[in-house]
């Protein structure tokens, strides 16, 4: 496995996966293909994305519950999660910040936007691993007195 941020990009619209890749092929990282809600559990398990970008109408689950479930598993809730919408209402928001989304990205995707998102959010997840290494490290030490 190599050292580059994973990217999940969880979408059932080819279009839209296809638009994504090609944006994010200017950034140096390793990206997967989820096309609906369970596909998306199934390959958090399998690619172990550092940042899913997680469209919010899929079949199966809805991002939200896809989301919800992600930041409720003990394994998983350290993902970021970019949920990406063409729904705008404030109650979809509202709805989105409650599942546990980290961010979320209007469509039609914007790509300085969506680059600048992804670069900030696996900056954020680098800062947060870091900061769990030290404080295990830390610890180990303690127990070692």
């Amino acid at each position: 496995m190599s050292d580059k941020h994973r990217v999940l990009i969880a979408d059932d619209n080819e279009a839209n996966v296809e638009l994504m890749q090609a944006y994010l092929g200017e950034i140096d990282v390793d990206t997967e293909v989820a096309v609906d809600g369970q596909d998306t559990l199934d390959k958090v398990a399998s690619f172990k994305p550092d940042l899913i970008l997680l469209d919010v109408m899929m079949p199966k689950l809805s991002g939200f519950e896809v989301c919800e479930r992600l930041k409720q598993g003990e394994e998983t809730s350290g993902v970021m999660v970019l949920m990406v919408t063409a729904l705008n209402e404030l109650g979809d928001m509202e709805r989105a910040v409650n599942s546990g989304t980290d961010d979320f990205l209007s469509k039609p995707v914007d790509k300085i936007e969506l680059l600048k998102r992804v670069q900030n959010m696996l900056k954020l997840r680098s800062v947060t691993d870091e900061l769990e290494r030290l404080r295990r490290y830390i610890e180990e030490m303690e127990s070692n007195r």
